[in-house]
Order: C-alpha cells, then structure tokens, then sequence
C-alpha cells in the first residue's frame, strides 16, 4: 500500500512554512487536535516548540504515532 504525500502551507508562530505528511499522518493530527480541542496549527506549534533538532515533518509523525500507539 502506497500513500500519498500532501504538502499544505500552515502558519507556525510568526511564519508561515510547509509540512509534507501521507494523507494518514494529515487525518490523525486532525483528530488528535479535535480531541483536544485546539486549532491544528496551534497543536503543530506545539509540537514545533518541542520537537529538538528533528524536521518538523517527522516530529509530527512521531507525535501522531506515539499519541495512537499509547492508546
């Protein structure tokens, strides 16, 4: 099974950037940001502030896989 790549522009902060996620990882922050009931780019920012020296499209696959995988 292949999946495709989506790159949507998001504002993070003060500037504005683009994530390149599968179409999965896309559907799965939403979720996660619905259940917390935060806005997606505020979620993503979150992620952003803590994600250390990893891209930021890989920190949030990693969010998005630890937050589904603790379930």
């Amino acid at each position: 099974m292949t999946s495709k790549i989506v790159k949507r522009s998001i504002t993070v902060g003060p500037r504005k950037t683009s994530i390149s996620l599968e179409q999965e990882f896309w559907d799965g922050i939403k979720e996660i940001a619905d259940q917390k009931k935060l806005k997606l780019s505020s979620l993503i920012e979150e992620i952003h502030n803590s994600k250390g020296a990893a891209n930021l499209s890989s920190a949030v696959r990693v969010f998005v896989y630890n937050w589904f995988a603790r379930r």
